[in-house]
């Protein structure tokens, strides 16, 4: 059992209020008509073992959660890639969580990695939120 509470009737949102796709991401979500958990980075700190747990549910891994090309990241570690352990990724993300690639969601106990502000659109059920999804074409 993992650390990080799952409600099936509850969204998650973990977002970076510095940035921009965390604060237009935020937007989408709060259209929709569950209750919401948003959950800010710049100033709640997630612990090593949550990060953890969310590396393990998106089938990831720390690095890639980073935005490696962001400036702040590029300021501090420069251009070139770089190998860091798990416990320096997180740090990276906890000092600078405007580098997060993007917002993490967690709807019906599933991760996901919204690196745009619409791929919320994509992981709701209809009835989810107030939005009007795009059905697949039926030929």
């Amino acid at each position: 059992m993992g650390i990080i509470s799952k409600h099936k009737n509850m969204i998650k949102l973990y977002y970076s209020s510095n940035s921009s796709i965390g604060k237009q991401t935020l937007a989408y979500v709060t259209t929709s008509k569950k209750e919401i958990l948003a959950i800010d980075l710049s100033k709640t700190k997630l612990t090593g073992t949550q990060w953890m747990e969310i590396t393990e549910a998106l089938n990831t891994s720390l690095s890639s959660l980073v935005n490696q090309n962001h400036p702040d990241f590029t300021k501090n570690y420069g251009e070139k890639e770089i190998h860091l352990s798990n416990e320096d990724w997180i740090k990276v993300l906890n000092k600078n969580p405007e580098v997060l690639k993007g917002s993490i969601l967690m709807v019906n106990n599933s991760f996901y990695l919204l690196e745009t502000p619409t791929a919320f659109i994509k992981h709701f059920e209809p009835d989810t939120a107030g939005l009007n999804p795009q059905k697949p074409n039926e030929n």
